[in-house]
């Protein structure tokens, strides 16, 4: 993770609990920690006026949260028609099964294993859920079954661990794969382009409001960390733990452990293209 200032688009009055977009409710987990931030980022969507809501990512096995995010949707005279799933990891997922049963929601996943109900999701999927549209768009790479969220409506887009709202994020090695990570920033650049984006709703840290300003942030700190990788792997640090203790000097030791599954993924890359032996 990096510093918070240098990203691009936040702002200093950024929304971390409440109202996001017209259509956008943020319900902030109580899971604080160097790797959640402030915590993770439940949200609410939906249709203005409408009867029912879609939930992403209920957050962890918290009972209390979980009951807030559906004592929210009940206040607003909805109900939840589905839980959708940004990628598998606890802090997002870990409440799902108890959400479903307080909601009576199914929960819509890439991963099958994470579903509750007869339909997964997959990049390319459209949505519709009286009046609100949401297209999935697959950013693998953090892992392997990390989903994206557009709501074209707002020009917003759910990017879960992809891009967060402050600092940068982990490639959660051996699931997660820098080429894909890689692939998928790009492929989020050149939509947020084509789409004329404005807002990035992150499963952690406030809202951003320069989708490509922040898109090519991360793809020029990933250019830098994976050389400063290759420089300490030719100059004889070899371990995982060797190159974080030289590259990620700058970073808190806290997240000295995640930072070396980003290293396993980024020496994966330079041996995948010759770089390093």
């Amino acid at each position: 993770m990096t510093d918070a200032s240098a990203l691009p688009g936040r702002p200093a009055d950024a929304v971390l609990d409440g109202p996001t977009t017209e259509r956008s409710v943020c319900l902030l987990a109580p899971n604080p920690s160097p790797m959640t931030l402030e915590g993770t980022n439940t949200w609410i969507l939906a249709e203005p006026g409408s009867a029912e809501a879609v939930v992403v990512d209920p957050g962890p096995a918290d009972e209390t949260h979980l009951r807030r995010v559906a004592d929210t949707v009940a206040a607003a005279g909805r109900r939840v028609a589905m839980t959708l799933l940004t990628h598998g990891h606890a802090d997002h997922t870990g409440g799902a099964p108890r959400f479903a049963q307080l909601t009576g929601s199914p929960v819509r996943a890439l991963d099958p294993r994470l579903r509750l109900g007869d339909e997964g999701l997959a990049g390319g999927d459209v949505i519709r859920v009286a009046g609100l549209e949401i297209e999935v768009v697959g950013t693998p790479g953090h892992t392997a079954d990390s989903l994206s969220f557009h709501i074209p409506a707002d020009g917003a887009l759910l990017t879960g661990d992809t891009v967060l709202g402050r600092g940068t994020t982990i490639i959660a090695h051996p699931d997660g794969r820098l080429g894909e990570y890689l692939d998928s920033l790009r492929r989020l650049r050149e939509f947020s382009e084509r789409e004329g984006l404005g807002t990035v709703l992150p499963g952690h840290g406030p809202v951003l409001r320069d989708p490509v300003g922040v898109i090519d942030y991360y793809l020029v700190h990933r250019a830098k960390r994976l050389a400063e990788v290759e420089t300490a792997y030719e100059a004889g640090h070899r371990t995982a733990a060797e190159i974080v203790a030289h590259v990620y000097a700058d970073v808190d030791r806290s997240v000295w452990p995640a930072a070396e599954l980003s290293v396993l993924a980024q020496l994966e890359y330079l041996r995948e293209h010759g770089l390093v032996v």
